[in-house]
């Protein structure tokens, strides 16, 4: 949770710089697709492909292989971060822009002082496997002369669409006060009790600049249901605003800097905010404050 604030206080203070090479021009780059053998999990390590089957079966992915893949994609085949990291958050049901952005940017050295590596080894001990002989088992001083494998040569262009036909766009009441949900905020305890109208807004203009599946915005939608009395309405801001043109209320987040009407905060693990230089950094503050 402390990295995800992290991330998130990182967006609010570059905004839309998250996405471009951060801190340092990524080295070593020679494409801006995704190597095929990843998109069609057949990279030849085992874990790997059993965990891409994964993601595209359940929407989740543990930590530690994200990073794996991060580091196969720009470190290993040499694409530029911003692809392959397109692909990882259109399928990720706890995809967080911020978060995914700025930790490929970790792996492939934009983000922090070098890049990171996994050897075939290191894999093995955190996913309790024994396989051999694949093109990542090798020792780490290996990978600085390491040429791309032939199985990550083949590359493809990841062209995804967010598909928003479940939102049935309903009738709004335009005199009574509206609650904003959107994609990053679903908060059932949000002024709960109320007498309010409150909106999911799914905003295609949002899911164009980041798309996800047809799987994350049925998740999202299906957590919407915990919303006593959600309205799930698909369009841009500005045309809801054309019914609604008044007693608007939203959380701040850095996708709705467009929004009209009374900003609320949203909620922290600390009070700690800004721009600190690293995790480490900013999580030194928040273990003041936090009780364990």
């Amino acid at each position: 949770m402390a990295w995800r604030d992290y991330w998130q206080q990182l967006w609010i203070v570059h905004g839309d710089k998250i996405n471009s090479d951060l801190k340092n021009e990524q080295t070593s780059v020679e494409n801006f697709q995704i190597p095929a053998a990843i998109v069609n999990a057949n990279t030849g390590i085992s874990v790997v492909d059993n965990a891409i089957n994964e993601l595209y079966q359940t929407g989740y992915m543990h930590n530690h292989m994200r990073m794996y893949i991060a580091s196969i994609c720009c470190n290993i085949a040499h694409s530029h971060w911003h692809e392959p990291a397109k692909w990882m958050y259109y399928h990720l049901l706890d995809g967080d822009v911020a978060s995914n952005q700025l930790s490929w940017q970790w792996v492939a050295g934009s983000n922090s002082k070098k890049k990171y590596y996994a050897n075939q080894d290191n894999i093995n001990k955190y996913f309790h496997d024994n396989q051999k002989n694949t093109f990542l088992d090798i020792d780490y001083e290996d990978f600085d002369t390491l040429s791309t494998p032939t199985v990550l040569s083949e590359l493809t262009t990841f062209s995804p669409t967010t598909n928003l036909s479940t939102a049935t766009n309903p009738e709004l009441d335009a005199s009574n006060t509206t609650l904003i949900y959107n994609y990053y905020n679903l908060d059932p305890e949000w002024h709960k009790g109320e007498d309010v109208q409150r909106v999911l807004l799914l905003e295609p203009s949002t899911f164009g600049k980041y798309p996800v599946s047809r799987k994350c915005i049925d998740f999202a939608i299906g957590l919407s249901k915990n919303i006593e009395g959600i309205k799930i309405w698909a369009g841009e801001f500005d045309e809801l605003k054309r019914i609604i043109s008044h007693n608007i209320r939203f959380k701040e987040h850095p996708l709705n800097k467009h929004y009209q009407g009374t900003e609320e905060s949203r909620e922290w693990l600390t009070s700690i905010t800004g721009n600190y230089p690293s995790f480490f950094a900013f999580w030194k503050r928040c273990k003041k404050e936090l009780r364990w």
